[in-house]
């Protein structure tokens, strides 16, 4: 069984959850950044991440999920400044998902991540985005060492019985 771990980060928050992912792994496995993947045939699963940009998907990500061959199994993951749980993380999630429809969806996880602070101070000056922007100030901390469990225990529980 031969695993890939893959992502997409600018922050560096999407790369240190895929590491804990990696790390959490006991199949043959390899970790590459979703530019760096030459065929994502070659593997048995298939676990990509990626930061929830504007409430969705990157559109690196988006590219990518649709060019893994049908019937491939995948696990999707993403971070983000909202709260766990939130509308706007889970609506990305759900997005990268539907890109998946070809796919055999493992399972999704999803982490509150560090926002660029220059970004908070955009949009904590426009009404219609300054509920989020408070809210992302919260996730400075993040992924914490509690975030890095959780996506251990994620990526054992989307490999179990696979590996």
């Amino acid at each position: 069984m031969k695993i890939l771990v893959t992502y997409f980060t600018q922050t560096g928050n999407t790369e240190k959850v895929a590491r804990a992912i990696y790390g959490a792994i006991g199949a043959q496995k390899e970790i590459l950044s979703v530019d760096k993947v030459k065929d994502p045939s070659g593997y048995d699963i298939i676990i990509c991440g990626f930061p929830v940009h504007a409430h969705s998907v990157p559109l690196s990500v988006e590219h990518f999920i649709k060019q893994i061959p049908s019937g491939k199994k995948i696990a999707l993951f993403a971070t983000h400044g909202s709260l766990r749980g939130g509308e706007l993380a889970t609506t990305a999630i759900e997005h990268a998902a539907s890109l998946a429809s070809k796919l055999k969806v493992l399972g999704t996880f999803g982490c509150r991540g560090k926002v660029d602070p220059k970004i908070i101070e955009t949009l904590v000056k426009k009404p219609e985005h300054r509920a989020w922007a408070e809210t992302a100030k919260s996730a400075a901390v993040h992924p914490d060492e509690s975030d890095l469990e959780d996506a251990r225990h994620f990526a054992k529980r989307v490999t179990a019985n696979l590996t």
